[in-house]
C-alpha cells in the first residue's frame, strides 16, 4: 500500500489544498486532510474513500458515532472529529439554500430584476463545479456593444471567488430576445478568453420580459 508521502506532491491532499484551494479537492481528499493519518495497511486517502463508500453522499450526515468508529482504521477520536466537523457545517448552512443554475430558464427566472429595465444590464453568474451560484455581478449598465465589455471585467471576479464556470446574461429592453451581432461577438470573445484561463463560459442568455434565448442553443458557443 503506497503511503501518502510516496505520492507525487501534486497528488497529496494537503499540498493540493494549499496550492489550488479547497474547492478543487475531491470529497475523499478533503476527508483525508481531516483524518490526517491512515493505518498500517491503508493510507489516509484510501481510508477516506472507504468511509465515503460506506456512507455515500448525504448518508454520512446521519451516521452515528458507533457507525463511524466501527470502520476499521477510524477509531473513536477520529470518528468524533468527523462528527464535529459535519455538525458545524450543518449549523452554518442551516436555512441557507444555494441557487442551482442548470438551464436557460433558471437564468431567466434569476433575472427578474432586470427584465423590465429600460437599459441593458450585463450580468455574470459565477458558479462552482456543481452549478451552484457563488456570486452574481452586474458588470455593465447601458447600451451594450463589443467595445464596452472587456474579458478582464468578467474574469477578474471569477478568479477572485474561485469560480469554475460562468454564465453570461443581459436583458433586451426591446423585449425581442434575438441576439445582435454585438451579442455574438462578445460571446465568442469571452469563450476564447475562458479557454485560456480554464474557466468555461457555459452559456449567454438574452433576457426579455416574457421570453429568453440561449446563444449556446443557437449554436454560437462552438
Amino acid at each position: 500500500m503506497a503511503k501518502i508521502k510516496d505520492l507525487p506532491k501534486v497528488d497529496r491532499p494537503r499540498e493540493k489544498i494549499e496550492k489550488y484551494g479547497s474547492d478543487k479537492l475531491s470529497d475523499a481528499e478533503l476527508l483525508a486532510i481531516l483524518l490526517r493519518t491512515g493505518t498500517k495497511d491503508c493510507n489516509v486517502l484510501k481510508l477516506a474513500q472507504k468511509i465515503l463508500q460506506k456512507f455515500p453522499q448525504e448518508k454520512i450526515l446521519t451516521a452515528s458515532l458507533n457507525d463511524l468508529k466501527n470502520i476499521h482504521g477510524l477509531g473513536k477520536v477520529k470518528a468524533m472529529e468527523i462528527m464535529a466537523c459535519l455538525e458545524l457545517g450543518k449549523r452554518i448552512l442551516k436555512d441557507k439554500k444555494a441557487n442551482l443554475i442548470l438551464s436557460p430558464k433558471d437564468v431567466w427566472e434569476s433575472c427578474k430584476d432586470i427584465r423590465d429595465h429600460k437599459k441593458e444590464h450585463f450580468v455574470i453568474f459565477y458558479l462552482d463545479t456543481r452549478n451552484q451560484e457563488i456570486q452574481r455581478e452586474i458588470i455593465s449598465v447601458g447600451i451594450l456593444n463589443a467595445n464596452l465589455i472587456h474579458p478582464r471585467e468578467v474574469f477578474e471576479p471569477a478568479i477572485r471567488v474561485s469560480a469554475a464556470q460562468i454564465i453570461v446574461a443581459h436583458n433586451h429592453p426591446s423585449a425581442n430576445p434575438e441576439p445582435s451581432d454585438d451579442d455574438v461577438t462578445i460571446t465568442k470573445r469571452l469563450v476564447e478568453a475562458g479557454k485560456i484561463l480554464g474557466i468555461e463560459i457555459i452559456d449567454h442568455i438574452i433576457i426579455a420580459k416574457n421570453s429568453y434565448v440561449s446563444l449556446k442553443n443557437k449554436g454560437y458557443m462552438a
